[in-house]
């Protein structure tokens, strides 16, 4: 008799053991690191349902009182030098070539991982100065390595095929150790053009699940895509007063891709007032990151 009522009970605990791994498959959530200190100054309007946001910028308060020496070392409140005990420097031996970079976190069964292309004149020391652009990336490092995640900074030959073979044969050897990992590649400036081209590749535009393009440019070849037939979120940063690429220019390819798709997952991020490296140093790595997980294919 206690067989028979167990029976049922015992299916049901099953069910919910077998069903609970799938609902929380895509629930990752960073968890915060000096969100306080991160965090938006105020919004000075919003438009396109929500997707596009102008947020106030003040060279004298975001750099001038953030920065101890202006653009060279952030205050320290800023950062945790501690996470470099999980840095490494690195090289990775690949058909395309040899492809120097350095990790922050789990090399292998990461649960996400994030890859920072720098622009013209930048290297992979870029991405992993705990000091200059506010402290934002050693924010990045500090978010992957607290979430189980690796972050990547990449040197990389050009901004055409070749380098984007190496970032792709990068990409590939860490998806294959974090083979549930989810995939963002960010782009600052010039790096952009390897976001647009790793999009457009059958290998990494059918495995990234997000492109951040920070103070970048913009490229009509997304909409033919893997990554955008499989509505791979992207987000754009980028200074109202950017004379590198006008903010006018990105604005329009932002709004195209919404023309295309009204309910694609993209968002634009303006700082008013803000120059061409002002999204790097201002973009918000956990709040966009947890957008992207949301909505990540």
């Amino acid at each position: 008799m206690a067989s028979r009522i167990h029976s049922p009970f015992h299916g049901l605990l099953v069910a919910a053991f077998v069903l609970c791994p799938v609902g929380y498959a895509h629930a990752l959530e960073l968890k915060p690191f000096k969100d306080d200190l991160f965090a938006y100054p105020a919004t000075l309007s919003t438009g396109d349902g929500g997707a596009y946001t102008v947020i106030d910028y003040r060279e004298m308060r975001d750099i001038n009182q953030r920065d101890e020496v202006p653009e060279k070392r952030v205050h320290p409140q800023y950062t945790d030098a501690s996470v470099r005990k999980v840095q490494q420097d690195l090289m990775l031996k690949t058909d395309a070539g040899d492809v120097r970079h350095v990790a922050v976190g789990k090399t292998q069964g990461a649960a996400i991982i994030v890859l920072y292309l720098h622009g013209q004149g930048g290297s992979r020391k870029q991405g992993v100065d705990d000091f200059t652009f506010g402290g934002n990336f050693n924010r990045i490092k500090n978010l992957m390595a607290g979430n189980g995640g690796l972050y990547l900074s990449p040197d990389f030959p050009d901004f055409g095929d070749k380098g984007a073979a190496q970032v792709a044969a990068l990409i590939d050897h860490y998806a294959e150790q974090s083979p549930g990992a989810k995939i963002f590649v960010a782009c600052g400036s010039m790096g952009g053009a390897l976001c647009w081209k790793l999009a457009g590749r059958k290998d990494t535009g059918g495995r990234i699940n997000g492109l951040l393009l920070l103070g970048s440019l913009w490229d009509e070849s997304f909409f033919a895509s893997p990554a955008f037939k499989r509505r791979v979120p992207v987000f754009f940063g980028q200074g109202s007063h950017d004379v590198v690429f006008p903010v006018a220019n990105q604005e329009a390819f932002f709004r195209s891709i919404l023309a295309k798709s009204k309910t694609y997952p993209t968002r634009f991020v303006r700082f008013e007032t803000g120059t061409h490296g002002t999204p790097i140093r201002m973009a918000d790595w956990r709040g966009t990151l947890n957008w992207m997980l949301s909505k990540a294919p």
